[in-house]
């Protein structure tokens, strides 16, 4: 299955809540319709199934995943001891592309995956580019010295505020530990994920 490459605030509008910082505006502005042709007809009731349906689509497109790697984190939390839910919310957050985001390398998602594939950050001191790496508290996350000129790094710096489960000093980020929920995503309810796939 292909990335979507569609106009993103169409995703927003589907899942009823601003997936990108783009589009918060619009959304308190306008409220969240989803797209398509109404004529004046009231939306219809989601199905138990729907719901959990729309939850797993929103944090698939919230953090950029495919269907196929969306659902092997969903087994690999499965797997593990304690709430799969929380843990599911923990891998997603501790890809590298997240980290790079939440670190305010990056505006976006999307930009800090961008940075990662092409080369520009490096983890303890080594080049990597898969966005889907897995951070692990300790590890040390940094962009080139030469991104400090890119308008866009520059900015997102400016404006960025961290977690307290990050500290940045430059252009060069420490994960002191794992998240807790309450500096996860709180638009999603991963109990209705796990429901979802548990079905």
């Amino acid at each position: 299955m292909a990335r979507y490459t569609g106009p993103k605030r169409r995703l927003s509008r589907r899942e009823g809540m601003a997936l990108f910082a783009k589009d918060a505006p619009f959304i308190e502005r306008k409220g969240a319709v989803a797209p398509g042709v109404h004529l004046g007809r009231t939306r219809r009731r989601l199905s138990e199934y729907g719901v959990q349906l729309r939850e797993k689509q929103k944090a698939k497109r919230l953090y950029g995943i495919l269907e196929k790697q969306f659902a092997n984190y969903y087994k690999k939390a499965s797997k593990s001891k304690g709430n799969s839910g929380l843990t599911l919310l923990i891998l997603l957050e501790s890809r590298l592309d997240n980290v790079v985001y939440k670190l305010g390398f990056a505006s976006s998602r999307t930009f800090a995956r961008q940075l990662v594939s092409h080369g520009h950050v490096k983890i303890d001191g080594q080049k990597v580019n898969i966005p889907s790496f897995q951070i692990k508290p300790g590890t040390t996350v940094a962009i080139l010295d030469k991104m400090l000129d890119n308008t866009q790094v520059k900015k997102s710096l400016e404006n960025s505020t961290l977690p307290e489960w990050l500290e940045r000093k430059a252009t060069v980020g420490k994960v002191l530990r794992l998240p807790n929920r309450d500096e996860m995503e709180q638009g999603l309810n991963e109990q209705l994920i796990i429901e979802y796939y548990s079905r």
